[in-house]
């Protein structure tokens, strides 16, 4: 029997719960020195296989100099057609999530890092479409921006697996997500 495929949300946010500032910037986290191992992000690398980002995310991605390269998947999801100017190992789509991420899971391959933003973090919670979130809080207050999710009226109860302090201060929480009847 093949293990079954999980989704992740590995992200960083502020100490006041942001995950970049209204205009998308990063510096706040992005000239932070980081620490040996950068927070189990290389062994989180290897886990994963599918890279799911919100089109904004994506945007912003491309903005920082990320490159799309064949050794994930990288899959957008978007109201608007694709860019003429996509690179090629990038998928747009409009897809409902929940049965998009059951097709999603029954593929073979590693676990699936859903990467952000705010609105499709929130839409993958409201689906029950996301596993497990580690969440890296930087500490620093930022006082506006992009919350780590996008607000919605819900409950959703998370089980602590684990609470990793580095040395910088940043705190790593690792929660699973109570499946709801």
């Amino acid at each position: 029997m093949t293990k079954r495929r999980k989704v992740i949300v590995h992200i960083a946010t502020s100490a006041d719960g942001y995950i970049a500032r209204s205009d998308g910037d990063l510096e706040w986290l992005t000239s932070r020195p980081a620490p040996k191992g950068f927070y189990g992000m290389n062994a989180f690398m290897k886990s994963i296989d599918t890279k799911l980002l919100g089109r904004k995310t994506y945007e912003v991605s491309l903005r920082m100099g990320a490159k799309f390269d064949s050794e994930s998947r990288h899959i957008v999801f978007s109201r608007h057609p694709p860019p003429a100017d996509a690179p090629s190992g990038v998928e747009f789509v409009n897809d409902a999530i929940g049965p998009f991420v059951s097709r999603l899971r029954e593929q073979p391959g590693k676990d699936i890092w859903l990467m952000g933003g705010g609105e499709i973090i929130a839409s993958f919670l409201d689906a029950q479409a996301i596993d497990e979130f580690v969440i890296s809080v930087a500490p620093v207050f930022i006082g506006d921006g992009i919350p780590l999710m996008a607000r919605r009226d819900r409950h959703m109860p998370l089980d602590l697996c684990s609470s990793d302090r580095f040395e910088d201060g940043v705190v790593q929480l690792h929660y699973r997500v109570r499946k709801q009847p």
